[in-house]
């Protein structure tokens, strides 16, 4: 596949922009902790970068080793996981701490195809563990580098696929210090891009997150949060009349059962004759 943007006028242009405007106080990027950087990661899917920052300090602050947080109670890690949303990165992230003490004696594994087996580690939080933690080559992509790329060499085309988009990265990415490019590249793309019309929409992938607020999981959220300070525990009819209370989530109190046993199958909770509690481990 042709290049139709000069690769070294791309780099310096990245690379100097990134120098003079880059973030380069995010407290994750002081780090090449694998597990700092997993936890990283796992915080920023689908959540903005000022929500993931206090929560990151404060996180690490209680489970600062893997040990910690494999060793600690399932609530203790929802409950300072609260905030971020989608909690069921939570428990992968306690997952993997498990196995990786379990299994890997507490030393983090620095193949992609072992990382790939751990919950919730899909290619991306793979190969970015690998580029931030080791400095290693990965291609990366994820929002920003998609933007940035669609940008700058796809910028008349429609429906283009992260394979194509992956030849061009491959060609160009940074091989000296893939850690400090690919932190360039996200930059560039959440903050030099934003006078421009969202590149992304010529992406494949494109798809707009659906609104929060009366959805599905705004009352799993509800009744987690609620099973999270009921320490005794509450029977179904309990956890219907808690979504009846709420205007925007009274539909899904026909959906309670469903919705507990859904979080009790993802490992929040568990039910003993009726009485659904959050998880102990």
């Amino acid at each position: 596949m042709s290049i139709n943007f000069p690769v070294k006028l791309f780099q310096t242009k990245i690379f100097k922009w990134y120098r003079v405007h880059g973030r380069h106080e995010l407290p994750w990027r002081k780090s090449h902790s694998p597990y700092r950087i997993l936890v990283s990661e796992i915080m920023l899917q689908q959540t903005q970068v000022c929500r993931v920052i206090p929560k990151y300090k404060s996180f690490l602050k209680k489970f600062p080793t893997i040990k910690k947080l494999a060793e600690a109670p399932l609530l203790a890690v929802l409950k300072e996981w609260r905030g971020l949303g989608y909690n069921r990165r939570a428990v992968y992230l306690k997952r993997t701490a498990e196995i990786i003490l379990r299994e890997h004696k507490g030393i983090f594994p620095k193949e992609a195809e072992t990382l790939l087996k751990f919950p919730g580690i899909g290619r991306y939080s793979a190969g970015a563990i690998r580029v931030f933690a080791w400095n290693e080559p990965d291609v990366l992509i994820e929002t920003n580098i998609r933007r940035v790329y669609i940008h700058f060499f796809f910028r008349n085309h429609e429906k283009i696929s992260d394979s194509k988009l992956k030849k061009v990265i491959e060609r160009t990415t940074q091989r000296a210090n893939p850690r400090i490019w690919y932190w360039a590249l996200m930059d560039y793309g959440a903050a030099a891009l934003k006078s421009v019309p969202n590149p992304n929409r010529k992406s494949r992938h494109y798809a707009k997150q659906k609104p929060f607020s009366g959805s599905r999981r705004q009352a799993r959220s509800k009744v987690l949060g609620y099973m999270m300070k009921k320490e005794g525990g509450a029977r179904l009819p309990l956890i219907k009349r808690i979504l009846n209370s709420d205007r925007k989530l009274q539909k899904y109190s026909l959906q309670a059962r469903s919705i507990l046993e859904e979080l009790g199958s993802e490992g929040f909770l568990v039910s003993r004759k009726g009485l659904w509690r959050v998880s102990e481990n």
